[in-house]
């Protein structure tokens, strides 16, 4: 070992054991084949610094082939070269397939651009998604319900990509459905995967529209296995949501102009189920019937205790705010910014108990 690494050394102290140097310098083709090697391993990572890195490597080992078969005249120069050609161009061949792979159709493409790129949701598991709903978009005519009001039975997830849907109530209208905004978001959350249920509401298209819809089952089996996918669900169904109840505040008014908030107490008791309050005569006498029932007849007292005069009763200015309330007209459909179906809360003015939201001005007098 030791004979073997000093025989080196020698031939690396003594210089090369060339008998003499070529005086002509090598052609063209081959500083041109260099060239192309040194671009190629400047090339980046990814898809795309992929096509370079390979791309100018390939362009590299075809030009040592030419110098190899024209100038140095070696067949080993040649078969080499061939070979790095050959690993080059299978390289570049996989890369088309892989990106020809990857191409997604616009309307999915579109829809990863807008949703899932600016949360950074890697393509791979948007494939898996898109994958899920079998790849499908399904479209509905103007004025076609996609749900019925206690008929149609919640069994899928929907998003909408274009078009306008509308949402109705007993023929109330409630809000609109815009694009890339969840169809059935509240009915998807209503339910446990093992339950059952029929929508709440009708869902009918103002627009031609186009939708993805996910089965029930098969996008509750993909969450399951996906953590990742869970999470994100989780959180654009919360945002869908919120963004639907908050569209639903927008058209509560009150009747002298003022907004509420629907997380406020103030409207939890207008909106929130009161008990009926029993009138002041009706108490007394339930009093009076419990006192005969239950107690013993008394005897009574010989001694009158005198009693200071009574004022007289202060005159009824106003008659009971149940029976004197006009109601007023609604506002106009450009004021609420949809139609004369928009809620106010006059409506809820007869519900028992409503009588603390409507004596204040404001919730800030209310809370106070």
């Amino acid at each position: 070992m030791s004979a073997n690494s000093s025989t080196v050394g020698q031939r690396l102290l003594q210089g090369p054991v060339c008998i003499g140097w070529k005086q002509d310098l090598e052609g063209a083709v081959y500083h041109l084949a260099n060239c192309f090697l040194l671009l190629g391993f400047m090339g980046g990572s990814g898809v795309y610094g992929c096509f370079y890195l390979f791309g100018f490597l390939g362009t590299g080992y075809l030009c040592c082939v030419l110098w190899g078969w024209f100038d140095a005249c070696s067949l080993d120069i040649v078969l080499w070269s061939f070979l790095l050609t050959t690993a080059c161009l299978l390289q570049l061949a996989h890369l088309v397939y892989r990106l020809h792979e990857d191409v997604l159709p616009e309307e999915f493409e579109l829809l990863y651009r807008t949703l899932c790129l600016p949360l950074q949701v890697p393509l791979q598991a948007y494939k898996e998604i898109v994958h899920c709903c079998e790849e499908q978009v399904l479209t509905l005519a103007t004025e076609q319900t996609y749900a019925v009001e206690g008929e149609t039975p919640i069994n899928r997830l929907s998003l909408l990509l274009s078009g306008r849907i509308r949402v109705s109530q007993d023929g109330q209208f409630l809000h609109y459905i815009f694009p890339y905004q969840f169809m059935d978001s509240p009915e998807w959350e209503s339910l446990r995967p093992s339950e059952e249920g029929v929508f709440q509401v009708t869902l009918t298209a103002e627009t031609a529209c186009s939708y993805i819809s996910w089965p029930r089952r098969s996008l509750h089996l993909l969450l399951a296995k996906e953590r990742y996918l869970s999470r994100l669900f989780s959180a654009l169904l919360g945002y869908d949501i919120s963004e639907k109840l908050y569209g639903l505040n927008e058209k509560l008014f009150a009747k002298f102009g003022l907004r509420f908030d629907i997380r406020l107490p103030s409207l939890y008791h207008v909106l929130g189920p009161a008990a009926p309050d029993p009138g002041p005569e009706s108490t007394e006498d339930e009093e009076d019937v419990h006192q005969a029932a239950g107690s013993p007849p008394r005897a009574t007292p010989t001694k009158i205790r005198q009693t200071p005069p009574c004022s007289p009763p202060p005159a009824a200015t106003d008659p009971p705010a149940a029976a004197s309330r006009a109601r007023m007209s609604r506002p106009d459909s450009g004021v609420l910014g949809e139609d004369s179906s928009s809620l106010v809360l006059e409506d809820f003015e007869e519900v028992s108990g409503s009588e603390s939201l409507m004596d204040y001005r404001s919730d800030g007098e209310y809370m106070r």
